[in-house]
């Protein structure tokens, strides 16, 4: 095994998850966004908790092919995200969760960095992909910025981590009319959110 090349890997690593996962009622683009979200985890049993809107893989996969812009609210899901192959499309990956504005709005405002960036973001959402794998807050966001008719995202992956209101704001993205990447429940985490990305990036050249 210590002889195999990191292609081998990779490819002896997604035959293994194959076979190791459910049969599933997923298109095959859907699988190969699980696939890659168990690779990422580690854990196989994450597939039966990834859910999906109706189309919501066609509409990512749209979007970034016509040059939308991926948003993400953590530094860890921008880097994790092929920003060259985004770039090569007409887009890029952006995260304001540094930005000095931001952080200035969010103590005067006594909210969260993560929900300010995303109202900060505001109309540039519009048909963009929205990548969310830590604050439960930017989820809330960027769900009120589609009610009040701000913004609406050509696809909200929605997998914040965690205990407090993580689980909760997914089944709220989940109950909306936007199409969505979601996990139930408290896993989730940016390198998911930016592993989904990624693998609509795969789905958009054939290589999934």
């Amino acid at each position: 095994m210590s002889g195999l090349k990191p292609h081998e890997i990779e490819v002896r690593s997604m035959a293994i998850i194959d076979a190791l996962l459910p049969a599933g009622d997923w298109t095959p683009s859907e699988r190969a966004v699980v696939k890659r979200l168990v690779h990422t985890s580690g854990d196989p049993s994450l597939a039966t908790a990834v859910r999906f809107q109706r189309d919501a893989v066609e509409a990512g996969v749209t979007a970034l092919r016509a040059g939308a812009s991926v948003f993400t609210d953590t530094q860890m899901a921008r880097i994790g995200v092929n920003a060259g192959r985004v770039g090569d499309l007409g887009g890029a990956v952006e995260c304001l969760i540094a930005d000095d504005a931001v952080s200035a709005e969010a103590a005067r405002a006594g909210r969260t960095r993560a929900a300010c960036a995303m109202r900060t973001f505001g109309p540039r959402l519009e048909g963009a992909v929205v990548a969310i794998g830590n604050a439960p807050t930017a989820l809330r966001e960027v769900l009120a910025l589609a009610a009040e008719g701000v913004a609406r995202p050509a696809l909200v992956i929605g997998v914040p981590v965690g205990f407090v209101d993580a689980a909760e704001s997914k089944d709220a993205l989940m109950a909306s009319d936007l199409a969505f990447i979601a996990i139930e429940g408290t896993r989730g985490g940016s390198p998911l959110a930016a592993a989904a990305v990624n693998a609509l990036l795969r789905v958009l050249t054939g290589e999934a």
